[in-house]
């Protein structure tokens, strides 16, 4: 096949981030017309590939080709004149205008006066929604709009600016099973007009019935690009997950001596989700949450801790109903919260570690409005020598700390406040392998010390180190729980690295069968 014929057509693109790897030798090419899938795990460079397509990284080494023309210096500028249009899983719509206001924002007709004209935006996107045969009127809302019409209108944005290549990241996260029906019948359109389509989904049953070919990402490499109907589902999983040494597969999970019930959920409903959750966790467990983006575990975490109002169920603490109204109610009952952002949600970077650490019991710490110095510092430095933080000193800013650092200052501070259950929302995002180590090893520690841990984790591997029990979740409920050891295979040998792979392929197979089941 001539170079000419792919529409894009990455060459060795490697690039890197204050010294780590995000891709090496990266080879991506796509053919106008077609749907190709790009797959892989966290981590594995889809995200930095479709960023360096998009103009917003430029790549170390390699050379990027659109429609046969090399570019150089690529910007999301010149990218969208080139005809690359990508929808991420935030929309970017305007709730408050209308559909026809958003699909020509920024690129609005304008009348002989020099005034906006509505009329024709709404004429030309009725035009665009009737070559699809897609139900949106122009007029309406974004906010009127269900989950599914407003993907439809960010793609129809994007085809009315010409768009040769649509990128679509997540995209059926958000959506019902007739919403993503519909998707499907809107991508075999665009394809008979020779869009090419980049899906991006850890939908795998979806991605069985709509690509046409798929690229399979590991730590920063291609790993292989194939015709789907070479790659089963099982297969795909082999791919993504690999054999690879993840630095956890060494960290011992004691047999689990179970305490008495310090949580338990019955019939709990949030808002939107979850759904209908029943779930008991003791003294000295530790309870994973598996699922996709959407899922509803994060959720979950916020229902429990507070955040977010329950709408249907009770909740009981050491076998006593309480109502949470807020997080400070959760927090009086001895529930905590790890947010999933230590950035936004979790600490204040510009501030002392001595300050974050002692923020949720300053009041304790005061008389009079006056906060005791020395109880802080003493308090501050216990922690900072319990958790091993690296610090030269605890005046100094948390922003000076490395991500791991980071973290365990974030989780101190929460511990200060001697929770027994305590829920930890993505512990190990975006930090390096030994400080993941160190958390997965602090998780266990503190189950063993008899507290209740119930932890949110996109890294299956985390999960699999760090978990007694495994519940998979799918649209705000919970599908079935799994004992970890019952992933362990007695057959495999006793190389800790083969027993975790072929327990994450498992895994991801339950999370796979838990989204088909649903639909």
């Amino acid at each position: 096949m001539k170079d000419t014929e792919f529409v894009v057509d990455l060459k060795n693109i490697s690039k890197s981030f204050g010294g780590v790897k995000a891709l090496t030798g990266v080879n991506f090419r796509l053919l106008p017309g077609e749907v190709h899938a790009l797959l892989g795990g966290n981590g594995a460079g889809k995200s930095t590939v479709l960023k360096v397509l998009n103009g917003v990284h430029q790549p170390d080494s390699g050379s990027i080709s659109i429609a046969g023309r090399v570019m150089h210096n690529l910007t999301p500028e010149t990218a969208r004149e080139s005809g690359i249009a990508m929808i991420f899983q935030e929309l970017s719509l305007i709730p408050s205008l209308s559909v026809a206001q958003n699909v020509f924002l920024t690129r609005e007709n304008k009348s002989n006066f020099g005034l906006i004209d509505d009329t024709t935006a709404e004429k030309k996107s009725q035009e665009l929604f009737n070559m699809l045969d897609v139900d949106v009127n122009p007029k309406s809302l974004v906010s009127e709009l269900g989950a599914g019409q407003r993907q439809l209108t960010e793609i129809v944005k994007a085809i009315s600016q010409n768009a040769k290549v649509l990128v679509l990241d997540e995209p059926s996260t958000a959506l019902s099973v007739s919403d993503v029906e519909r998707l499907f019948v809107f991508l075999r359109k665009l394809k008979k007009q020779g869009v090419a389509i980049v899906y991006v989904s850890h939908r795998m049953d979806e991605i069985a019935r709509i690509a046409d070919r798929a690229t399979i990402f590991r730590d920063g490499r291609n790993v292989i690009t194939a015709p789907i109907d070479q790659l089963p589902i099982d297969t795909m999983i082999e791919y993504i997950v690999g054999k690879r040494s993840l630095g956890l597969s060494d960290i011992k999970r004691d047999s689990v001596k179970l305490g008495k019930a310090l949580l338990t959920l019955k019939n709990v409903s949030g808002r939107y989700k979850p759904n209908n959750i029943s779930l008991s966790l003791h003294q000295g467990e530790v309870i994973g949450l598996a699922g996709l983006l959407g899922s509803g575990r994060s959720s979950l975490a916020k229902v429990i801790a507070g955040v977010d109002p329950i709408v249907e169920g009770e909740v009981f603490v050491n076998s006593n109903n309480i109502k949470l109204r807020n997080s400070s109610d959760a927090i009086t009952a001895g529930i905590a919260l790890v947010p999933e952002s230590r950035a936004t949600q979790g600490m204040i970077a510009s501030h002392s570690l001595a300050s974050n650490i002692t923020l949720p019991i300053l009041e304790e710490l005061s008389t009079n409005g006056i906060v005791n110095n020395a109880k802080v510092r003493k308090i501050s430095q216990e922690k900072i020598r319990e958790l091993n933080i690296k610090t030269a000193s605890q005046d100094h800013a948390v922003s000076t700390l490395s991500g791991g650092n980071q973290q365990k200052v974030v989780i101190s501070k929460w511990l200060v406040t001697n929770p027994d259950i305590l829920i930890l929302d993505e512990p190990t995002a975006g930090i390096d392998i030994g400080s993941k180590s160190e958390i997965i090893e602090l998780i266990r520690d503190l189950a063993r010390e008899g507290k209740a841990i119930l932890m949110i984790s996109s890294e299956l591997t985390e999960l699999l180190a760090a978990c007694d029990r495994i519940a998979v979740m799918n649209d705000g409920e919970i599908f079935n729980i799994h004992d970890r050891k019952d992933l362990d295979d007695p057959t495999l040998s006793d190389d800790p690295e083969n027993q975790l792979q072929d327990a994450e392929q498992k895994l991801q197979l339950l999370i796979q069968d838990a989204l088909t089941i649903k639909s």
